[in-house]
């Protein structure tokens, strides 16, 4: 598995409003490297992406995940022209993601949140932690169902200027369907399992149709009429294969910073 250090160049070229950086948060037993596929197709698009390391096992609080999250995402815009970000959280990462816009200010830093396969209301696999690790692994108790962490979470409405849609796998036995509902968010569910959603090329579609595409004309995605509150059930195409990009690197004709992050 790819681990959590990374170096990478990252372009600050494009940046605007409609194209903002794309911040990717891993889940409890994931790494930057886990979320690597989908950072690669993301850059190949023409995206700036950035990842935290937030260890292998994320044994921390959650609420602590997402003030380091806050840290990062100051770090990030204060070298940028751009005031917001897009978050795409995998697994516990989504829930990072949601703390962070609901609880700690990050509405007016977010433009859109991306929680795929996340456990909103609990998972009773968390159990796998606690039997593990214990009382050392905080956040795998704040993922039970009806832990007094979620009910926290869940207090209050989502901010309305954030575009919050939820991408589950109905094949995902770590974090079924029911657990990743959220009233108020667009919800997507594809036939795959919890891994596959940061692999699969058509969750990578359905996430660029979301995100849109850099220099795309205003409107113009790839789930025209997605409206907020919605569910849809995608299906696999029928009779085709989905192709995959051939990764490029984007043109660098601006100054680009060395990221390491630690």
């Amino acid at each position: 598995m790819q681990g959590n250090r990374i170096r990478r160049r990252v372009s600050f070229e494009n940046l605007d409003d409609s194209t903002p950086p794309v911040l990717l948060i891993h889940g409890f037993l994931g790494t930057r490297g886990s979320m690597l596929p989908l950072e690669q197709r993301l850059v190949a698009d023409g995206h700036c992406v950035f990842s935290f390391n937030l260890g292998a096992l994320n044994t921390r609080d959650v609420r602590r995940s997402a003030f380091l999250i806050h840290r990062k995402i100051e770090s990030i815009l204060s070298q940028t022209s751009v005031t917001k970000i897009d978050i795409i959280g995998h697994s516990m990462g989504g829930i990072i993601g949601l703390y962070y816009v609901k609880k700690l200010g990050g509405h007016s830093r977010v433009r859109k949140l991306i929680m795929m396969g996340s456990p909103i209301n609990g998972t009773w696999s968390a159990l796998g932690g606690v039997a593990l690790l214990g009382w050392w692994s905080t956040s795998t108790w704040q993922l039970l169902p009806r832990s007094r962490f979620l009910d926290e979470l869940h207090q209050g409405p989502l901010p309305p200027d954030v575009e919050i849609v939820t991408l589950a796998a109905a094949r995902d036995w770590v974090c079924p369907l029911p657990s990743t509902r959220l009233r108020g968010a667009s919800s997507v569910t594809v036939p795959l399992g919890h891994s596959s959603l940061v692999v699969s090329p058509e969750v990578y579609r359905r996430i660029v149709g979301v995100l849109g595409r850099p220099n795309r004309r205003a409107g113009e995605t790839d789930l025209a009429g997605f409206e907020a509150g919605s569910q849809r059930e995608l299906a696999p195409p029928a009779g085709s294969e989905v192709a995959e990009r051939t990764p490029t690197r984007p043109t660098n004709r601006t100054r680009t910073k060395l990221a390491t992050d630690e």
